[in-house]
């Protein structure tokens, strides 16, 4: 199939991202809070106190406290307790902001932990998000957290606990949200990869990505490695272990910006490392991915899944597929996710060398979700 170069685009920031004149405070992601809550419940229900605030710890390692808003108890001895976290999400323009995070937990015969979803909380009713169909919408990482810190109370070996999670009023803010469109219904996502909410899409955030370019070149460095986020960011460092930590910059949406400035700051190289989703987004000439702004071009998908030797029910299947993600579980099914994955990150290459221009090189990586290994580039590393 025939390749057409698409045109650069770097659309505008939404209007609501523009009026904040100063810098941005972080805030607690809800699954931080829903761990928060989950912990808050089991240490009531063990001790029979109800807890006015409570410590987890984040993935990264660091340790938090959060306020309890409600902590109920119910029996005598306890049967059941729940507890309540308010979810602060800084200064990030997030619908779940002042969301009530609640954790309802009892006993249960069977050792270990059952996690469930309740009022509030979405379900899967499409593949491609990494979650089984027909389960709470709760993602990987806020799954650990909440098993590592009810883990914290008690031996999981030995007593089983039930974890219900739920958000009053949730089902009204995912109307606010893409969960419809992606098959979580009835609720919004417990979201979450470092517990932190770091304002991503805005114009204080884009400043950010472009004064953490300038500082690099400040200290001489002539590399620059874009990531998505926090899972993205380890990966490259295991990928790229001799740079040090200032080369790596968390971009967020504004790839574009980046790239900007790091021709302005005579930068030699860049690499980009990401996920199937952002990557797709910036095959089709996107530069600036905020969600408004940008959706995932399946078509393209398709098409490099034709390139890579796909079948035609395999290009049908991906070209009408529910997300990015669920594009390279098809490819990674059918075996043909790195051949696939590498022309999709080749098209990126090609990209953004168009839109840095001559002097700088570039190199693409694509990354698991976990972020654990790289499954395709566009040539320099060979697997």
């Amino acid at each position: 199939m025939t390749y057409a170069e698409p045109p650069l685009r770097e659309p505008d920031l939404p209007r609501t991202a523009k009026v904040r004149p100063t810098a941005l405070r972080t805030g607690w992601t809800t699954g931080a809070c829903a761990t928060a809550a989950a912990k808050a419940a089991v240490t009531a229900l063990v001790t029979g106190e109800v807890q006015p605030d409570v410590e987890i710890g984040l993935p990264a390692g660091r340790r938090v406290r959060f306020p309890v808003h409600r902590c109920e108890l119910t029996g005598t001895p306890p049967v059941r307790a729940e507890a309540v976290v308010v979810k602060d999400a800084g200064d990030d323009p997030d619908v779940t902001h002042g969301a009530e995070l609640t954790a309802t937990v009892d006993w249960i015969d069977a050792p270990g932990l059952r996690l469930a979803g309740g009022e509030g909380v979405g379900t899967v009713t499409k593949p491609g998000l990494g979650l089984a169909v027909g389960g709470p919408a709760i993602n990987d990482t806020p799954r650990r957290m909440i098993g590592a810190a009810v883990a914290e109370v008690v031996d999981l070996t030995e007593v089983g606990v039930r974890v219900v999670i739920s958000v009053p009023r949730g089902e009204i803010m995912a109307r606010k949200t893409t969960n419809r469109r992606l098959g979580i219904l009835g609720g919004i996502s417990i979201l979450g990869t470092t517990g932190i909410v770091r304002p991503f899409s805005t114009a204080s955030w884009r400043a950010s990505v472009v004064q953490a370019v300038q500082v690099m070149s400040a200290q001489g460095e002539r590399t620059v490695v874009l990531c998505t986020g926090g899972r993205t960011e380890r990966a490259a460092r295991a990928l790229l272990p001799d740079l040090p930590e200032v080369c790596f910059v968390e971009v967020g949406d504004f790839t574009g910006a980046a790239v900007t400035a790091a021709v302005d700051d005579a930068m030699t190289g860049v690499v980009f490392v990401g996920m199937a989703g952002k990557l797709a987004k910036l095959a089709a000439g996107i530069l600036m991915t905020h969600y408004t702004r940008s959706k995932v071009d399946l078509s393209l998908l398709g098409a490099v899944t034709a390139d890579a030797g796909g079948d035609p029910a395999l290009v049908a299947a991906v070209t009408e597929a529910n997300t990015g993600r669920h594009a390279y579980e098809l490819w990674e099914a059918a075996g043909l996710l790195e051949p696939a994955g590498d022309l999709l990150c080749q098209r990126v290459r090609q990209v953004l060398r168009r839109f840095a221009g001559p002097t700088v090189t570039v190199d693409v990586a694509i990354v698991d979700f976990a972020g654990t290994r790289v499954v395709a580039s566009s040539g320099r590393w060979s697997r």
